[in-house]
């Protein structure tokens, strides 16, 4: 029998990406609604409640009316906008975030679909914190460079408008007042008492992303060698299709010292880096903002929820 899978906001950037994953897929059968009804809340609500999964790729506030339409109880909702994802009703859909974390997601019907940058900054800090090499109460900082995707429709339309504004052509620091909406589940989600600081930029290539973290190790309470920290993630990682914990401080992973962010594009795999001195580090992730940072960690949770192949559909 096939898996009936509704997506509420199919003609967004993220809706249009599980589309195009699931109709890879003999296994499924997506409900459309029709163009005129998209915004039918009677014909939105005998739809949600029809499907098996339901993909909300809405604002936060288009996604909490959705979550009151579904009735029955057979639904698994996944949320992915921000509006969920610190609740603790809802399990977060990161299955790599935790050791019960699938089990979490299977017996589940709310999953709240992490954010591209939230996503890897909390695989690289929290299995850090876990093992205690990093305390609850450091006090954090990252930055995270991303592809023009993942701003939306009206950001892909002015980067690929011709000719292109001159302003965007170089990247763009943006979250400058701190409140980037990501934040709340990198500290909730990496176990962390205090909010780190974190500047996104956006630059001019369509998808692709690489999050940093640096560290003084003189900062940190008890001393710990940057080959603890690589040693902590491979470990916790060790099993994992989709999160690779590169080879530590490898120069032969960078291109002529160049980092590539664009490496991941196409796939659902994050990749994990540690680059050191004798006393600094910087943790460094990439991942497809549209793809483990979206639409792939989307059907991913679909996957591990319904008792499926993880991977089905994906790429790694």
């Amino acid at each position: 029998m096939s898996i009936k899978v509704f997506v509420d906001g199919q003609e967004g950037t993220t809706g249009l990406q599980i589309h195009e994953l699931l109709a890879r897929r003999a296994d499924v059968d997506v409900l459309r609604i029709a163009p005129e009804l998209r915004k039918d809340s009677g014909e939105r609500a005998r739809l949600l409640n029809a499907a098996d999964v339901a993909f909300l790729c809405l604002p936060d506030a288009a996604a909490r009316e959705a979550v009151a339409l579904v009735t029955n109880p057979r639904t698994c909702v996944i949320d992915a906008s921000t509006a969920h994802r610190t609740d603790p009703a809802w399990a977060f859909g990161l299955p790599e975030l935790a050791p019960d974390q699938r089990e979490r997601l299977r017996a589940t019907k709310r999953i709240s679909n992490p954010g591209c940058h939230s996503t890897a900054f909390i695989l690289l800090v929290r299995p850090l914190i876990d093992a205690e090499l990093l305390d609850r109460d450091m006090r954090l900082s990252a930055a995270s460079i991303t592809g023009f995707s993942g701003g939306g429709r009206k950001m892909i339309e002015q980067y690929q408008a011709q000719p292109q504004p001159e302003q965007l052509a170089a990247p763009r620091p943006y979250g400058l007042a701190l409140t980037h909406k990501h934040v709340p589940e990198m500290q909730v989600q990496s176990a962390l008492r205090t909010r780190p600081i974190f500047m996104p930029i956006v630059a001019n290539f369509y998808k692709g992303l690489a999050v940093s973290v640096p560290l003084h190790l003189s900062a940190l309470k008890r001393p710990v060698d940057p080959r603890q920290l690589h040693d902590a993630l491979a470990q916790r990682y060790a099993n994992e299709r989709f999160v690779k914990v590169m080879p530590f401080a490898d120069a032969s992973l960078l291109d002529a010292g160049y980092f590539d962010v664009q490496a991941c594009n196409d796939t659902n795999r994050c990749e994990l880096f540690v680059f050191a001195n004798a006393d600094q580090a910087i943790l460094m992730a990439r991942l497809d903002n549209l793809g483990k940072g979206a639409s792939g960690a989307a059907v991913q949770s679909m996957n591990v929820h319904l008792g499926l192949d993880e991977g089905a559909g994906l790429l790694a």
